[in-house]
């Protein structure tokens, strides 16, 4: 009887060591951000500048560089609009949705590793039952939330402390995003192409309204999903 609770002493501990890793680790990438001149890196000339050097390679490249900085805390949406600026409406799009799910992939492996044991330690059965439902519907759960345009990056790490499995979470995040990501690729290449033709006029078009009624539409998707899922189940 003792041995087993020196063990799950010691698991408690060592789930612990490592929580207070992320921990660490989170803090220390928010003010990397915030308060070192690493932001001033952050910038359609800085990203233009190191891209020219790579040539062919600058679409992979920039792709990790977003995932990286995903995965270090900075705002999904800087280095969407930042591709859609150097790489035009279509591989800005193609490039950052890549890039977003590199992120997203990167930061759930960081919090499953050093969060999730304590977490699992320390709940209780009133939450566990939720956790357990999560695993069970995990694609449902994360498309449901990233529909919802929830914060992009505490998400990632707020999902990996729970037991939903992986490719629930790869497959929910990859087709969850897509249309927020369009929108954002879409309008900031062609306030792009605006800025360099000088047609103003070009703003007023059946395109931008397209994009940003889908924007507005996307809110409502997870409404509507709920919504035939429920009718479904009545029909049964």
């Amino acid at each position: 009887m003792e041995i087993m609770s020196t063990k799950k002493e010691r698991f408690t501990k060592g789930a612990l060591g490592k929580f207070l890793i992320l921990v660490l680790f989170i803090a220390g990438a928010v003010c990397l951000f915030r308060i070192t001149p690493v932001k001033d890196f952050i910038t359609s000339q800085s990203l233009g500048h190191v891209l020219n050097e790579t040539g062919i390679w600058a679409p992979v490249v920039f792709t990790l560089l977003e995932a990286l900085a995903i995965c270090l805390f900075v705002p999904a949406s800087i280095p969407i609009i930042l591709g859609a600026g150097l790489f035009g409406a279509s591989w800005g799009f193609f490039c950052g949705w890549l890039g977003a799910l590199g992120g997203a992939s990167a930061a759930f492996f960081v919090g499953r590793t050093l969060g999730r044991d304590f977490i699992a330690s320390i709940i209780g059965d009133r939450l566990k039952k939720y956790d357990d439902a999560i695993e069970r519907k995990g694609f449902t759960t994360v498309l449901y939330l990233r529909l919802l345009n929830s914060p992009f990056t505490p998400m990632n790490y707020g999902l990996s402390l729970t037991k939903v499995r992986f490719w629930d979470y790869l497959f929910g995040t990859g087709l969850g995003v897509i249309v927020s990501i369009f929108v954002l690729t879409f309008l900031s290449g062609t306030l792009k192409d605006v800025w360099a033709s000088g047609k103003w006029g070009d703003l007023v078009s059946f395109k931008i309204f397209f994009a940003v009624s889908l924007f507005v539409f996307s809110f409502f998707i997870p409404m509507i999903l709920k919504r035939v899922r429920k009718e479904i189940s009545n029909f049964n």
